[in-house]
């Protein structure tokens, strides 16, 4: 409990009289004797009504708080918590609430001023935007309830627990369900090859078209029917793809409100969604993280719900990243061929050791490697140079670069696919990969 601003005004006031009346008799003049009474009076006056005050705020109850938000969250995304008051009191009341979040959540609109009135439940809401993954519990509500006089104010803590989970902001691809699929695709800036040559798995005979290739026709249906018949093939739908993703201290970098690991994340997700429609199946492979996740390939849309489960508390650590024991901790568990893209963020150091993981990988698997580059590369060798520091920033910005490209040149001279995408860009260019090698039947 402690004073407001009414009564810190009265006190000074008395005192600055108790003051005035001082030096005025120590100068010499005359005071009356009733002023320095009325002072004294006074000031006792305000003593026994702030006691009284404050005891009559300590019996005041505690109001009750019941909280209503989503049991789930979207990271980065604005989201409105309600909160209802109860209370006892027979007077109108104005209080001031502020909830108290764990870290990680930033909000708006707090604290909040409420005016309760007898009789009925008040209900007030705040703005919360969460900035990390992950599950997060509210513990206490904090109310400032004015005293019947205004001369104090206490501060009561309200047990209001509750708890939430933040995804990742996948909410989009859920809106674009009312979408045609190849319309919400160009939306997200991915381009679709036309088809070269013909799918892989057998769909059904039909007859011998104009346009059809001899190597259509099954001899033995156009000798029973007597008539030209061709089989038709479509896009192998019992595919697997499996995503090798770095959880280690090079996807830390940061160049926006997202790191390199969530915006990875997020480009994971965005082609399990592509990949999971297409009727392929889709499953993880963490590394360089204290607890390694693994989540084996399984077709349909439920997987995605699996996915994100599994996910969503994933964060990024400090250990470096171990391809060799990465390759081998996935070649034990998946047997079968399968698409393993490798998402991560190639430095200059990387090499042997990198080159030869995705080697031993490439002979049982199609190997995609997903490089993240950083934006400040970019922005350092576009900017004009005019001073001895940024020279110095753009040569080491550009034989940086040039060394990460040799090194992408070295794998792809090694038969392995290298995409190397900004963090923003890299679920477009992913979806736009894998479904130009699904038309073309390279998968």
């Amino acid at each position: 409990m402690r004073p407001s601003r009414l009564l810190l005004i009265w006190l000074a006031v008395l005192l600055g009289l108790d003051i005035l009346l001082g030096a005025t008799r120590a100068l010499g003049f005359e005071v009356p004797q009733n002023l320095q009474s009325i002072s004294w009076g006074l000031l006792l006056a305000l003593l026994v009504l702030s006691l009284l005050d404050a005891v009559r705020l300590k019996r005041l109850p505690s109001p009750r708080l019941k909280r209503q938000m989503p049991g789930s969250l979207a990271l980065g995304r604005w989201s409105e918590i309600r909160l209802e008051i109860e209370h006892d009191f027979t007077q109108p009341l104005e209080v001031r609430l502020f909830d108290h979040l764990p870290g990680g959540l930033s909000f708006e609109h707090q604290p909040i001023s409420v005016e309760l009135t007898p009789g009925r439940h008040s209900q007030i809401s705040y703005r919360l935007r969460p900035l990390k993954r992950g599950h997060f519990s509210f513990e206490r509500s904090e109310i400032n309830l004015p005293s019947p006089l205004g001369l104090w104010s206490d501060k009561r803590l309200l047990n209001v627990p509750d708890h939430t989970r933040v995804y990742p902001d996948f909410a989009r691809l859920y809106d674009s369900q009312l979408l045609a699929v190849d319309n919400w695709l160009s939306q997200l800036g991915v381009r679709q090859h036309q088809r070269r040559g013909q799918g892989l798995e057998f769909h059904q005979l039909r007859e011998f078209r104009e346009g059809d290739s001899l190597r259509q026709i099954d001899w033995k249906a156009t000798a029973r029917q007597r008539t030209p018949i061709a089989r038709e093939y479509q896009d192998e739908r019992d595919q697997q793809i499996i995503f090798m993703l770095d959880c280690g201290r090079r996807m830390r970098s940061q160049d926006d409100e997202l790191s390199h690991f969530d915006h990875a994340l997020n480009a994971c997700l965005l082609l399990s969604h592509v990949a999971l429609r297409q009727g392929d199946a889709v499953g993880l492979s963490t590394f360089a993280t204290d607890q390694p996740r693994y989540l084996v390939p399984v077709k349909g849309a439920n997987q995605l719900k699996v996915l994100l489960n599994s996910v969503y508390d994933l964060d990024s650590s400090q250990h470096p990243a171990d391809y060799q024991a990465a390759a081998n901790h996935l070649m034990v568990r998946q047997k079968r061929r399968s698409l393993v893209v490798l998402v991560t963020n190639l430095r200059d150091e990387d090499d042997e050791e990198l080159l030869d993981a995705v080697n031993r990988m490439s002979r049982q698997h199609r190997v995609l490697v997903a490089s993240l580059r950083e934006d400040v590369l970019d922005s350092l060798r576009q900017a004009p140079v005019q001073t001895l520091s940024e020279a110095l920033d753009y040569c080491g910005t550009v034989d940086y670069l040039n060394v990460r490209n040799e090194l992408h040149e070295r794998m792809s001279a090694h038969g392995v696919a290298v995409l190397d995408a900004r963090p923003d860009e890299l679920g477009a260019k992913l979806v736009t990969q894998y479904l130009s090698w699904k038309k073309a039947g390279e998968l």
